[in-house]
């Protein structure tokens, strides 16, 4: 078995250099990575997402290290079962197996590069202070929990499937929103970010990434342990009451 995944891995690592044009077996400092490793086996998906998975440069590659394992687990299959649309990972992880997902999810779970510094906040007082609301208080009057409801006071996520949100750039977080909102993202069911992205307006989608993407990270910032709170929504693939 161990054959056959570094046998996947291979395949997956071909596939994506082709697609990424530039994906070399090394690591950051140009040093040759050692064959049968984890990192020389996700090179590929490093040349994107950053050494360890640190997150690419352009803001749109989101970063993997840090996140918990699930989450991750959770999105691979996500992209391979068509839950998630973005063609170059649904073709690659298309024939994975999920022992291999998981083993991929865990290294980059395991992985803790430091954060960079927030961008500065581009948007109005009331635009920040409308998305601060929304994220630590939600909106009661229509149903919209809190994002600290599930992902935690401090915004770091909750073991073992729920990914913390700050570091994020601004667009990453508006096109995942907007991609739940609209149908082009999904979960396994029930789909509780997609039932609460459906109550938030265009306006609050802006508000939420903008403030979001301006915090500073918090360090150490490793999501609370399993139990720690108890998500006020029922998520699929997510420990709920």
């Amino acid at each position: 078995m161990r054959g056959f995944r570094f046998a996947v891995g291979c395949v997956a690592a071909v596939l994506i250099m082709v697609a990424a044009g530039a994906v070399r077996a090394q690591d950051a400092a140009g040093v040759p990575l050692e064959p049968g490793t984890m990192p020389a086996r996700l090179a590929a998906c490093t040349a994107c997402h950053g050494e360890q998975g640190r997150a690419g440069p352009d803001g749109y590659y989101p970063r993997l290290a840090g996140k918990p394992r699930d989450y991750l687990f959770h999105q691979l299959q996500n992209f391979r079962d068509g839950r998630r649309q973005y063609r170059p990972m649904t073709n690659l992880l298309r024939h994975l197996p999920d022992d291999y997902l998981l083993e991929i999810a865990a290294w980059f779970a395991g992985q803790h590069p430091p954060y960079p510094p927030p961008a500065p906040a581009d948007a109005s007082p009331a635009t920040l202070a409308r998305g601060r609301l929304l994220t630590t208080a939600g909106d009661p009057a229509r149903g919209v929990p809190a994002c600290a409801a599930c992902h935690g006071a401090a915004l770091n996520g909750l073991a073992p499937a729920i990914p913390g949100l700050l570091g994020l750039p601004r667009d990453y977080l508006l096109a995942q929103l907007g991609s739940w909102r609209n149908g082009t993202r999904a979960a396994a069911a029930p789909d509780c970010m997609a039932d609460v992205a459906r109550q938030l307006s265009p306006e609050d989608i802006g508000a939420v990434a903008a403030w979001l993407s301006s915090q500073p990270v918090p360090q150490p910032y490793q999501p609370e342990p399993a139990g720690a709170l108890q998500p006020p929504v029922a998520c699929g693939g997510v420990n709920h009451p």
